[in-house]
């Protein structure tokens, strides 16, 4: 599903959420990563990845909250992007969340309640719990990219894989638009 933006307002909100791990197991540690792809080659390797604390060269696009437990009140994970100040040079940005390994192969299936949200401002484009890619260790979960006209658009993008947070972002650039 492809909607635009709405007018003069391209300020996401992306919030991840989920619990933390039952007591005796290894803390979960989820990871929210955006990719940014080159408007000449939207499906090709990304120009740049923002995950674990980092932001955007341009500050357009940054983790503002970097949790490794999913301890604490309301959302885990904050990212923010400013699409309408991202560089005409690119085209495509991707969101996706990624689960960290280091205590074992962990899927989202079972990370307790996993949740993500992207807001423009009161107005929610997407909630998800990722109940289609339970067996995964990565997903994206939407996309935004540049119509004919310059403004950017958005799409649900729900894809699942089997990687770590290091080879998940070389995965991310496939897919339809």
């Amino acid at each position: 599903m492809s909607s635009g933006l709405n007018k003069g307002s391209s300020r996401i909100e992306v919030q991840l959420r989920w619990d933390p791990s039952p007591l005796g197991a290894p803390d979960t540690d989820l990871d929210l990563v955006a990719a940014t792809f080159p408007t000449g080659d939207r499906h090709g390797a990304p120009a740049y990845l923002v995950h674990f604390g980092s932001r955007s060269p341009d500050g357009t696009i940054t983790l503002n909250r970097d949790s490794k437990t999913g301890k604490g009140l309301g959302a885990d994970e904050t990212m923010t992007l400013e699409l309408d100040r991202l560089s005409d040079s690119y085209g495509r940005v991707v969101i996706g969340v990624a689960i960290q390994q280091g205590g074992g192969r962990q899927t989202f299936g079972e990370v307790v309640r996993p949740d993500i949200r992207l807001l423009e401002g009161y107005r929610t484009l997407l909630a998800y719990e990722f109940t289609d890619v339970a067996e995964s260790t990565a997903a994206t979960v939407a996309e935004f990219f540049r119509g004919d006209a310059g403004e950017w658009r958005f799409a649900t993008d729900i894809r699942g894989y089997d990687a770590d947070p290091a080879g998940f972002g070389r995965l991310m650039g496939g897919g339809a638009h």
